[in-house]
């Protein structure tokens, strides 16, 4: 499955609510600016795309976030959200977009985020992060190169 490449976008103090307006009036892309690239990037697969566009309206997106906890040691966790803070990155493409905090991403970046459909369950998931050593059977858990 492809991934499409994000551009994304640095949210400054007291920009955040200027970024959802101008993001949620379609007036202006999300573009990344030159000094957040060292940031990381994010990459979503088809499947996410078309799902998001389905599941999402106006202000909402999907955020990510990594926490403690799981089998490996973190597990990823996703949620529909509409407020953003200053430690947030977005990122974005055909109108699906997804915020990840500046914590998170570090252990993320440069990851997929793809749709899942199985019998058991239909869920956003992360993929081939490259910040993994290993994940759990499940794949909402994993644990960090040191």
């Amino acid at each position: 499955m492809s991934a499409v490449r994000l551009l994304c976008s640095l949210v400054r103090p007291g920009q955040s609510r200027t970024l959802l307006s101008s993001w949620i009036a379609g007036d202006r892309p999300l573009r990344c600016a030159s000094n957040t690239v060292a940031d990381g990037e994010i990459y979503l697969a088809e499947s996410c795309v078309r799902r998001l566009q389905e599941v999402t309206s106006g202000p909402e997106f999907l955020r990510l976030q990594v926490d403690s906890g799981g089998c490996s040691g973190f597990q990823y966790k996703f949620t529909l959200d509409t407020n953003m803070t200053e430690e947030d990155r977005a990122f974005g493409v055909d109108g699906a977009h997804v915020v990840v905090d500046l914590d998170s991403l570090q252990l993320v970046k440069g990851s997929t985020i793809e749709f899942c459909e199985e019998l058991i369950r239909s869920s956003f998931q992360l993929t081939q992060n490259p910040q993994a050593e290993h994940g759990c059977s499940c794949g909402s858990s994993f644990s960090i190169k040191l």
